[in-house]
């Protein structure tokens, strides 16, 4: 059984391998797929466009939302690389912002767990825009980009190899996790909405979900070393 998955780049030495362990990848990819199927604006809106335009405008937006995720993995990956190299300082600044973010979505997640999520027919859009209308949708969205800024690192293997790539490799990862679930979600949205939106108690229980792993996420942060 292979324990490794192993990725080759080249550095000014020669060839460097990148090792992602089995198990931290499948917890990764558990994670992602806990934290993807959590409803929030981006599978709303998903949900939305494939109730009222189609399955087809369901799926177009699920791709143009997940290959948003491409800008906010590069970015996190080598602004992390930037302040992983820098100083200590820098460092430990990042972690205590990163896990005080983390720990206030655990906190939004608890606010707002019995809330009852609606979708909004005003935020349909015509099938033809839906592609970019999501891809920018995503990119510009500050939340997003704090969440891989902070997502991501916590699976980085620091002694192995490149952070940068490692965490393009995680991004890549997590952005067709995120192109699957949503394009499925988009998909059968006739169908599945009413699971998500129509059941307080699913809600309920997902956003705790949510709050433990963002509460567990700064918590493995804030005790990373360099």
């Amino acid at each position: 059984m292979i324990s490794h998955k192993l990725l080759c780049s080249i550095n000014g030495k020669g060839l460097n391998f990148v090792m992602l362990s089995s198990t931290l990848l499948l917890f990764f990819i558990g994670t992602s797929i806990l934290l993807i199927i959590i409803p929030g604006p981006d599978l709303i809106f998903t949900v939305v466009q494939g109730i009222t335009n189609g399955k087809k405008a369901g799926v177009t937006t699920a791709i143009g939302l997940s290959l948003g995720n491409i800008v906010h993995s590069l970015a996190a990956a080598f602004g992390l690389s930037v302040i992983f190299t820098s100083s200590e300082v820098l460092f430990t600044g990042f972690k205590a912002i990163g896990t005080l973010y983390l720990f206030y979505l655990a906190f939004q997640a608890i606010k707002h767990r019995k809330e009852t999520l609606s979708l909004d027919p005003e935020h349909a859009r015509k099938p033809g825009n839906l592609f970019l209308r999501g891809f920018i949708m995503n990119v510009v969205n500050p939340k997003v980009a704090l969440f891989f800024l902070t997502f991501l690192p916590q699976f980085v293997q620091y002694e192995t190899g490149s952070v940068a790539l490692q965490m393009c490799l995680l991004g890549l990862i997590f952005m067709v996790l995120t192109a699957i679930i949503f394009g499925l979600l988009g998909y059968f949205s006739g169908t599945l909405h009413r699971l998500f939106f129509y059941r307080p108690g699913l809600q309920e229980v997902m956003n705790v979900t949510a709050a433990l792993i963002f509460v567990g996420l700064g918590l493995k942060l804030i005790t990373t070393t360099m």
